[in-house]
């Protein structure tokens, strides 16, 4: 199956940089290039893409508003988006993350990442978790005020998927879940399917999120 990108960034050369790093994988086909935000969002909107590749800072509309506003979109709440930045930075990441997005990637991450990424964030397998992103998380998580609603949510959890929760905020795959729990990589599944709809989770990311809000895991933990 295709996985369709959008490429959303305000530079030419990076976007054409991007496009043929993407061609390369069979698997992957570019949609639709925006240099701005708003184009992004109108580009989504026509093009429904699987993944959006979305250069932080952009003229006009930036990135992680553009985000926030395709996510809360009924029409393409189903995108993942994959924040670019060439700024190690614990403010862009905390805002993607409020933002709803699905990953954060340095520009300079190598070209076989970047295409292990966008399936990752397509099959909604797993976490990305470089370790910039994954210290982040947790730096964030320590910031963060608990919303009264993540305790009644947790209230609805079984036992198994608790446990499946805290296995996934500690970035595993639900090939490393199956493994440690005994179960089959589809039962793995299965339980995030469910514990997404539970607490109301857009991906894995959220997961880890509300697992760390919840005091599930501890930061570095």
């Amino acid at each position: 199956m295709t996985i369709t990108v959008l490429i959303a960034d305000d530079q030419t050369i990076v976007r054409a940089g991007l496009r043929v790093l993407v061609d390369r994988d069979p698997e992957l086909t570019v949609v639709g290039e925006a240099a701005t935000g708003d184009e992004a969002v109108v580009l989504a909107r026509e093009s429904r893409p699987d993944v959006i590749l979305m250069d932080i800072r952009m003229p006009g509309l930036d990135g992680i508003r553009a985000t926030g506003i395709l996510l809360d979109d009924p029409a393409t709440a189903g995108c993942r988006i994959i924040m670019l930045t060439t700024f190690d930075s614990d403010e862009h990441v905390f805002d993607a993350l409020r933002a709803g997005a699905s990953g954060f990637l340095l520009k300079d991450t190598n070209p076989a990442e970047l295409r292990r990424a966008i399936h990752v964030v397509a099959d909604g397998e797993a976490l990305l978790a470089p370790s910039v992103t994954r210290r982040l998380i947790g730096a964030y998580a320590r910031q963060t005020v608990v919303p009264s609603t993540i305790g009644v949510k947790l209230a609805g959890l079984t036992d198994r998927e608790t446990e499946v929760l805290g296995l996934v905020a500690r970035g595993m795959s639900n090939g490393d879940i199956a493994t440690r729990l005994s179960i089959s990589p589809m039962t793995a599944k299965t339980h995030v399917r469910r514990l997404m709809a539970k607490l109301d989770a857009h991906d894995r990311a959220q997961l880890v999120v509300a697992a760390y809000e919840a005091g599930i895991t501890k930061p570095g933990g």
